[in-house]
């Protein structure tokens, strides 16, 4: 079973950026494409940006494009996300996500498809 923790969150200004960073343990790494959710207060869990096992396939949700930016490292087991132009709406616990699938083809972005997860890291953007 794989094992993620997070780290990187904090509080930033509107404008400013984050760097979110996700340690993965337990399977191989270089075999499952990984993802980024994000929940806000009172909102559903969302698709923030996924990567695909080999870093070929890449995807982000509207909200994010332009702005946030995916990476892996598969000799490192990491997965990063970089967060630019920070809102006050990209407010939210942002949880890395383990894909179930081996070697899937594109970008997986149901949260019931992934079957790893780590604990949160919050993320606030003041006004």
């Amino acid at each position: 079973q794989v094992q993620l923790v997070e780290s990187g969150g904090g509080l930033v200004q509107a404008g400013g950026s984050l760097r979110l960073s996700c340690a993965a343990s337990g399977r191989t790494f270089s075999n499952y494409g990984m993802g980024w959710f994000r929940q806000a207060p009172g909102k559903e869990r969302e698709f923030v940006a996924g990567i695909s096992w080999n870093g070929v396939w890449i995807y982000y949700a509207d909200s994010v494009k332009g702005r946030f930016t995916i990476s892996r490292d598969n000799a490192k087991n990491t997965v990063d996300l970089q967060m630019n132009s920070l809102k006050p709406e990209d407010t939210a616990v942002y949880y890395c996500a383990a894909d179930a699938l081996r070697w899937r083809v594109g970008v997986e972005r149901q949260m019931h498809e992934y079957n790893g997860w780590g604990q949160g890291t919050q993320v606030t953007v003041s006004s």
